[in-house]
């Protein structure tokens, strides 16, 4: 049994941070004895470097799957399983002269770290390690500790790597084209859906030299962001959403328009060259048990053109929204004289001026929507089924992103793999701190709901954003002005009782309550993308995957950048920061299976 997560604050440590404390001394003495421990093979030396309550969390480098060790018990049968056995695959190797970095890491007063960063080897990978320290009576141990997989050796990325100072006399174009059409060859990685997380995935995958082909339904890049409502833009800084090889303009708006991000994406494409076929489908993906290939049928939406295709993996780049729309079915439907659609089908509040609009749900795409409406002078009211998590982009975000992921900050790679090496549920004790935090800092916004009735929450057992994000991927709104506009009366609420029928013109709930609907707009949210997969690979694969997000027992995401049950068959999502961070990894892992390579996962349970 793991240890009940905590947070090392100052007065719970045995021993105080000493005074004129010296970090890269600390770093290098800790460094050196972890080093010695490792190459000893010996557990009882590399445990007694850890903390007895301490975690370790591994990205790909041991493991080759995403796995938090919490506790002695766990890091111990760890450490028999993966590193100190003769014949281990793994061959784990700690550079014990290197400090990569040492610093004085604080999160908050109270509850600080050294932490070091260092290099490290297996078998066939280069990583880099992050410790976070505390002090103990018997020396400095790690409290976290994360290996993180980060090159394949003798498979470096091409990026900055190859030049050629040749002239190309006009051959660029034509062999583009070939390239693009997939003459004569297959693509070793077939990747359906090319929204952002494709597009990542795509661009690692082609600095690895795997050939690789997007497949999207859409006939441009980026006509997912273009196609939704206009009042859509990200509610993340632009410092937070960067995606691999070229960051975004420093010129940007701090929260990008979809329209504009739209614009990118199929820029992106074009500036890396990545293969993407539009206007194209993916109708069936078979594997052969014999070869362990794909046979992939893709059709062209316009001509109906067919072509299979033969690859060693397929990759679904669906996203959250990758399943069915949810569209609850409530009796009367067929009674109301009103228009009914879902949050992913609505353009623009001026279709609808001079109507009246219920929006269904109260999240983010609900909010935005109705203060769209709202905006528009149309008479618009918020149905909230539920408490919402609400935080204010512009007292949350900066104690949310602040240094690091804020203008001026370090560089993004640095950024995510210290942000990535801190377990999910460790995270989740921090989130609760800023959780707090901004809820003083929102106070009269919060409390200005609750006057006219809106319910609020703090996030799953008060922890915030985070934790809702990675086990719903929704539950809450990061106000960007609808709040105001709901306290104001500009949108009306309705959360007094439940949803229960159609009238032939609108609305009645369970009190008996009714309310008059030209319009009713379900901003509910998307199915199981494993559905959709289903309806491509067929039920005996599809048997087999396991979740598709949400939180494991160890605090790790089910599903994603890891394969789905089947050899071969991946899923690939995450908002701009995970898919930019994940996308690596999946690619590395990958890479590592064409050069035969990739050794033996070691899993946790599966979650279905």
């Amino acid at each position: 049994m793991s240890p009940i997560p905590y947070l090392p604050i100052s007065d719970r440590l045995t021993s105080p941070f000493p005074p004129n404390l010296d970090v890269t001394d600390v770093a290098r003495t800790w460094l050196a004895a972890f080093a010695h421990a490792v190459r000893s093979r010996d557990v009882s030396k590399i445990l007694d470097c850890i903390h007895s309550e301490g975690w370790w969390r591994d990205l790909f480098a041991l493991t080759w799957d995403m796995r938090t060790f919490h506790g002695e018990d766990q890091i111990r049968a760890f450490l028999a399983d993966r590193v100190v056995n003769v014949d281990d695959e793994i061959q784990f190797d700690v550079r014990g002269d290197k400090v990569v970095e040492a610093a004085l890491h604080q999160f908050f007063p109270g509850l600080q770290f050294v932490r070091v960063q260092f290099s490290f080897q297996t078998k066939v990978g280069e990583g880099l390690g992050v410790a976070f320290l505390l002090p103990s009576s018997s020396g400095w141990k790690a409290f976290i500790l994360a290996t993180h997989l980060e090159a394949l050796k003798n498979h470096p990325e091409r990026a900055g790597l190859l030049r050629s100072f040749e002239p190309n006399h006009g051959k660029w174009e034509e062999s583009r084209r070939r390239e693009q059409a997939f003459e004569g060859v297959d693509p070793e990685v077939i990747i359906v859906g090319a929204g952002h997380s494709g597009l990542d995935l795509a661009a690692r995958l082609k600095c690895l030299g795997v050939r690789t082909l997007l497949v999207d339904k859409s006939d441009r890049v980026g006509d997912t962001w273009r196609g939704r409502y206009e009042a859509l833009c990200l509610h993340d800084p632009i410092w937070f959403d960067h995606m691999p090889y070229l960051p975004f303009p420093s010129t940007w708006p701090v929260y990008i328009p979809a329209k504009k991000l739209a614009d990118w994406l199929e820029y992106y494409a074009k500036a890396m060259e990545l293969n993407v076929w539009n206007a194209s489908a993916v109708t069936s993906a078979k594997r052969n048990a014999t070869t362990g290939k794909w046979s992939v049928t893709i059709k062209s939406t316009k001509t109906g053109e067919e072509r299979v295709m033969t690859t060693d993996h397929v990759i679904f780049a669906l996203g959250f929204g990758g399943g069915q729309i949810k569209m609850p079915q409530f009796p009367g439907r067929d009674t109301f004289k009103g228009q009914v659609l879902h949050s992913s089908q609505h353009h623009s509040a001026k279709d609808h001026l001079g109507k009246k609009v219920v929006v269904v749900g109260a999240c983010t795409s609900a909010h935005d929507v109705a203060a769209d409406y709202a905006e528009h002078g149309v008479d618009v009211t918020l149905f909230q089924r539920s408490s919402t998590y609400i935080m204010t982009t512009k007292e949350g975000m900066p104690r949310l992103m602040k240094p690091v992921y804020w203008e001026g900050g370090p560089p993004t790679d640095v950024v995510d793999r210290l942000n990535d090496s801190l377990p999910i549920k460790f995270r989740k004790l921090l989130g609760a701190l800023a959780a707090q935090a901004i809820k003083q800092a929102d106070k009269k916004l919060i409390d200005d709901l609750h006057a006219v009735g809106y319910k609020t929450n703090m996030g799953e057992d008060d922890s915030g954003l985070l934790w809702s994000g990675l086990k719903r991927g929704g539950g809450y709104y990061l106000d960007v002005g609808a709040c105001q506009m709901i306290i104001d009366g500009k949108i009306k609420l309705k959360n007094d009782a439940q949803l229960e029928r159609y009238t032939p013109t609108g609305l009645q709930f369970s009190n008996g309550s009714t309310v008059e609907a030209d319009v009713v707009l379900f901003a509910t949210g998307f199915g199981d993308p494993r559905e959709t997969v289903r309806l491509i690979v067929g039920d005996a694969v599809a048997d087999r995957i396991p979740k598709v997000w949400g939180i494991n027992e160890e605090g790790e995401i089910s599903g994603c950048w890891r394969e789905l049950g089947t050899d071969g068959l991946w899923y690939m999502a995450g908002n701009f920061a995970w898919a930019r961070f994940f996308s690596k990894h999946l690619a590395l892992q990958i890479k590592a299976k064409q050069e035969g390579i990739f050794g033996t996962r070691y899993s946790a349970p599966y979650m279905y």
